[in-house]
């Protein structure tokens, strides 16, 4: 893949994520989209807490399922 075509960003997370646990991206963003009381580090803590995430990949998919909310 050149450098033009590389996923940058919270998306580049993605592939990781889905392998180690075992869920597609949509399954969190679904999740995520569930929860509307909280700010963006309380959803990162909330995926740490309730789903054993590691900080990275927690952060990676509250950052891309809030952007997505502001377009």
């Amino acid at each position: 893949m050149s450098e033009d075509n590389k996923v940058k960003g919270p998306a580049s997370y993605f592939p990781s994520i889905e392998k180690k646990y075992g869920q597609p991206i949509d399954h969190w963003l679904n999740l995520l989209a569930g929860v509307t009381d909280k700010k963006h580090m309380e959803l990162v803590a909330w995926l740490k807490d309730e789903h054993g995430m590691g900080h990275g990949h927690a952060n990676a998919l509250v950052a891309h399922h809030l952007a997505a909310g502001k377009q």
